[in-house]
C-alpha cells in the first residue's frame, strides 16, 4: 500500500465527521472525508485509501450497501473497514457486518482512544500486508527472470540443460 494512503471517514452529519478527524488528528495520518456511500465509492475507486470509517446508516446508499459493492472488486477487497453506528447493539447487523469482511463495528458515541488504537493497529497492519505482497510480486519476478526456460530441460530429468559455450562458438566456426 502506498505510504501515502489516507483514512476515508464516511459519514452523513457534519458534526461527526469533525469529531472523528479531530479523535483521529493525533495519530498523524492523512484522512479524506465522504458524506454519502456514492461519494465514499468514487473516492475509494480513485485509489489510495489504506482504511475505512464508514457509518451504516446513510441516506441513499447505505454503509453495509458500500461494503457489499467494495468486498466484489479485487482492488477494494482488502481494505479494512470500520463500521460506525449510533443505534445500539443489533445481532442481525452484527452478523451481517461480520460476514461481509469488516473489521470491526463500532457504537457512536465513540471513545476516541478506543478508536485511535483500532484505527492505528489495522491501518498499519494493513500497510505490512501490502508491503509484503509487493515484495512477493517483485520476488516472483525475479526468480521468473533468472529461472530457465522450462523449453531447455531435459524431458527425463527436468533438469535444465546447460548450453556449453564451447560448442556454440565451434558451432559459428563452422559456418562458411
Amino acid at each position: 500500500m502506498p505510504s501515502d494512503a489516507r483514512i476515508l471517514i464516511v459519514d452523513d452529519h457534519e458534526d461527526t465527521l469533525y469529531a472523528l478527524e479531530s479523535a483521529l488528528a493525533p495519530l498523524g495520518y492523512q484522512a479524506a472525508r465522504a458524506t454519502s456511500g456514492d461519494e465514499a465509492l468514487k473516492e475509494v475507486l480513485r485509489g489510495q485509501v489504506g482504511l475505512l470509517l464508514l457509518d451504516v446508516r446513510m441516506p441513499g446508499v447505505s454503509g453495509l450497501d458500500v461494503v457489499r459493492y467494495m468486498r466484489r472488486l479485487e482492488q477494494t477487497q482488502h481494505i479494512p473497514i470500520i463500521l460506525l453506528t449510533g443505534f445500539g447493539p443489533d445481532a442481525e447487523l452484527t452478523s451481517i457486518a461480520f460476514n461481509l469482511g469488516v473489521a470491526d463495528l463500532v457504537m457512536k458515541p465513540i471513545d476516541p482512544w478506543a478508536l485511535r488504537t483500532k484505527v492505528r493497529y489495522l491501518y498499519d497492519a494493513h500497510q505490512r500486508q501490502r508491503s509484503l505482497e509487493h515484495e512477493v510480486r517483485e520476488l516472483r519476478a525475479l526468480i521468473k527472470e533468472h529461472t530457465p526456460d522450462p523449453a531447455l530441460t531435459h524431458p527425463d530429468t527436468r533438469v535444465p540443460v546447460q548450453r556449453d559455450p564451447r560448442n556454440e562458438t565451434l558451432q559459428q566456426d563452422r559456418t562458411p
